[in-house]
């Protein structure tokens, strides 16, 4: 840990030591995380307080950690039913933007097919 820790450093570590203390902690292969010494290793990485990684790094994992909370993506906003409400706007973000794509790649085709003189004729 370092010496002087920000303030979303401190709420990051304390979340995650919660969501231990509780049994809400989720491992990476599924179901939950039962050692603690494991946990801190969870809090420090997801604070980027590690010492094992880049101070660039550390600067990734935090922004990376604060995103999910805002978007309600840790365990405690699963046990709670936020994050379902969270990850709604986004699923119809990802459907809209998949829609967008395939029009683009149809459109595309359809550009190529007239240029290239083939196509489809009877």
């Amino acid at each position: 840990m370092t010496r002087h820790e920000s303030k979303a450093r401190k709420n990051t570590i304390e979340r995650v030591m919660h969501e231990y203390k509780h049994g809400e902690l989720p491992r990476g292969r599924g179901g939950k995380v039962k050692s603690r010494k494991q946990a801190i290793a969870i809090a420090l990485r997801e604070s980027g307080a590690s010492k094992y990684e880049s101070p660039k790094k550390n600067r990734a994992n935090l922004r990376k950690t604060k995103s999910k909370e805002r978007h309600g993506e840790t365990g405690l906003a699963r046990r709670e039913g936020r994050a379902s409400s969270a990850r709604k706007g986004t699923a119809r973000k990802s459907a809209a933007k998949r829609t967008s794509n395939r029009k683009t790649a149809a459109r595309k085709r359809r550009s190529k097919a007239r240029k290239t003189g083939s196509g489809r004729r009877t």
